[in-house]
């Protein structure tokens, strides 16, 4: 593995694991979603949304470096 690949699997490996901790707040906001709402419930579940969003951004950034180096390597531009 020369050290290209290993950049690139890196970069690989972070952006599965952005999307993975994404999915899973996804579902924990989800489950929030699907029991009774007393207002502490709904703050939880307000802040669920928000971690999933923060988890979606986050994901998005490590997809858009993985696909900046990926394209660079592969198409010889940014």
């Amino acid at each position: 593995m020369d050290s290209d690949d290993a950049e690139l699997d890196q970069l690989q490996a972070a952006y599965k694991e952005a999307v993975e901790i994404w999915v899973a707040a996804i579902r924990a906001e989800e489950a929030l979603a699907s029991v009774h709402h007393s207002v502490v419930e709904l703050d939880a579940w307000e802040n669920a949304h928000f971690a999933a969003e923060d988890a979606r951004a986050k994901a998005e950034a490590t997809k858009a470096a993985y696909e900046g180096v990926l394209r660079s390597r592969l198409f010889g531009f940014d």
